[in-house]
């Protein structure tokens, strides 16, 4: 089991540092599914993991790079300390199974976006092309 969570830590900072996605995405899915999480206690694990990891292994690749801009970054930061807590007064009171649907409907929707813009971006492209 030892083994199990370290290959998924490894996987899940791969697609972290590829992609910055993590937590909802990939960890909290595989908490449940590969290691029969509750949501609750996934969603909960997901927090406590990524906080430092991702905090600071990502972030110093990106910002050796010269790809962070701090004032945003702050604001954000800020944004999202006050959004999680109020998020997670909305998950808590929640069954698993709605939660579960909840993040299952928000990652299809994600997906449908930016698949819908990988699309119109393909299709302004090929008319650049055209006029070219």
């Amino acid at each position: 089991m030892t083994l199990e969570i370290l290959l998924l830590g490894l996987g899940v900072g791969v697609l972290v540092g590829l992609f910055g996605i993590g937590g909802g995405a990939v960890l909290v899915p595989a908490l449940v599914y590969l290691l029969r999480m509750d949501q609750h206690l996934a969603q909960g694990t997901s927090l406590f993991v990524l906080l430092p990891p991702v905090g600071l292994g990502a972030l110093f690749a990106y910002w050796k790079c010269g790809d962070v801009d701090l004032p945003p970054g702050i604001l954000c930061a800020l944004g999202i300390l006050a959004g999680g807590y109020l998020g997670s007064l909305i998950a808590i009171p929640m069954s698993s199974n709605n939660l579960k649907g909840a993040l299952g409907c928000f990652l299809m929707l994600s997906a449908i976006l930016l698949w819908r813009k990988t699309k119109l971006v393909a299709v302004s492209d090929s008319r650049e092309k055209k006029r070219a």
